[in-house]
């Protein structure tokens, strides 16, 4: 009996999809190091409380407690953005395999990764790290409008701002105040269309890979509050992808990639070259592992799972179908005090319908792109898909009281 210790600060529906499908692997005791309680723990996995999973002698004081107990252990995973260096840390620190932490810094910091990428002739936006306002302002002077700033380590569009103007950069550096100990992250704004490439990737060898596409990018639907957000898998990924599968597979080598699941943001210019934005050493977010799922009719969770935890994946990885999630969300602050239109949205593509979490009446506003809930649709017809998401957007209105 193999135990995988899964560090989780706190149990969301996201993440108990990874920790049931580490728990289902055969021959594995997975131990859930979190700060929630037992009763969140799905069956087959056993409970341990931390104070903070998010520091890294927490992780590793806990880590050693089950260690005694059981005789060891086999890994230690977790999946999200924040945890990666600590989860390297205390891999060295226990002695276990997986990524280690001078390659997990280089997908942490976006800057040390935007170098290495350049470095490798890959194509990237150019960058700046900023300790002060005049460095803002010698970027602006090199590169001109506009520009994104943001923290190097950020994650989700999080305190990231787009700069159109001087009072936009004016407005962006009274909020992050960049110094020597509170770096911020400069970059060129690239434009286009906006996409994923997703990978499992073992040992260095990628054996699964995804293309989906942003409807419109995470950084429009943080500026606009009124916008539901959509992201859709198409069914054919075939040689107009070409370039990006290229430098995609690359930059996962240029940062000393071993074995993850990988979440690469990049853009399609309007010449149609690839520019990458950057790259997370864990699943993707917003749905996208489900989506993943459905085009693929098998689960990407369980297939995450035995590459972390058997170094392999089982059976191929089929596209059989095109997928895509519309997200729901209203303009205004407060809770939600009703959503509009479902019957109407259900008479037109609820038969396209596989997975949803709707809005709750009274729930408070969310904060994030995700909305207060999600519809995902899947057909073997792509443009049924996007047709069906612009459908959802069109007609399902939330609002806030």
């Amino acid at each position: 009996m193999r135990t995988v210790l899964f560090v989780a600060p706190f149990l969301l529906d996201a993440t108990l999809k990874f920790v049931q499908a580490a728990a289902s692997v055969p021959g594995v005791r997975l131990v859930v190091l979190t700060q929630d309680d037992a009763r969140k723990v799905p069956p087959g996995a056993f409970h341990w409380q931390v104070s903070d999973a998010t520091r890294t002698d927490v992780i590793v004081d806990a880590a050693r407690q089950v260690m005694a107990r059981t005789g060891g252990a086999h890994c230690i995973l977790g999946i999200l953005e924040n945890i990666q260096d600590q989860l390297a840390e205390a891999r060295v620190v226990l002695g276990l395999p997986g990524i280690t932490p001078d390659v997990a810094r280089r997908f942490r910091d976006k800057g040390v990764m935007k170098s290495a990428l350049r470095a490798a002739g890959l194509p990237t936006a150019r960058h700046a790290r900023l300790q002060s306002a005049q460095d803002a302002w010698r970027f602006i002077e090199q590169v001109g409008y506009p520009i994104v700033v943001k923290p190097p380590d950020g994650a989700g569009c999080r305190a990231t701002y787009q700069i159109n103007s001087p009072d936009d950069l004016h407005g962006a550096l009274a909020e992050l105040r960049p110094s020597a100990d509170r770096e911020a992250l400069a970059e060129e704004f690239i434009q286009g269309e906006e996409h994923s490439f997703d990978t499992i990737t073992i040992d260095g060898r990628p054996v699964f890979h995804n293309i989906g596409r942003y409807l419109p990018g995470p950084l429009d639907v943080m500026r606009n509050d009124w916008v539901q957000w959509c992201v859709y898998l198409p069914r054919e990924i075939g040689p107009e992808f070409d370039a990006i599968r290229k430098i995609g597979f690359e930059a996962n080598r240029a940062l000393g990639l071993g074995t993850a699941f990988t979440h690469m943001e990049w853009f399609r210019r309007p010449d149609g070259s690839p520019v990458i934005s950057e790259v997370g050493a864990r699943p993707p977010g917003a749905q996208f592992t489900s989506l993943m799922s459905w085009a693929h009719d098998r689960s990407m969770y369980a297939a995450w799972a035995h590459a972390m935890i058997d170094g392999r994946v089982h059976g191929s990885f089929d596209r059989k179908y095109s997928a895509g999630v519309a997200f729901l969300r209203g303009e205004g602050q407060g809770r939600v005090s009703r959503v509009d239109n479902l019957e109407e949205a259900q008479r037109k593509i609820g038969h396209l319908v596989v997975e949803a979490k709707l809005p709750i009446v009274g729930r408070p506003r969310a904060s994030g792109y995700e909305g207060e809930g999600y519809v995902i649709v899947r057909h073997p017809d792509t443009r049924v898909v996007t047709d069906a998401l612009e459908t959802l957007i069109q007609t399902v209105r939330v609002h806030y009281a």
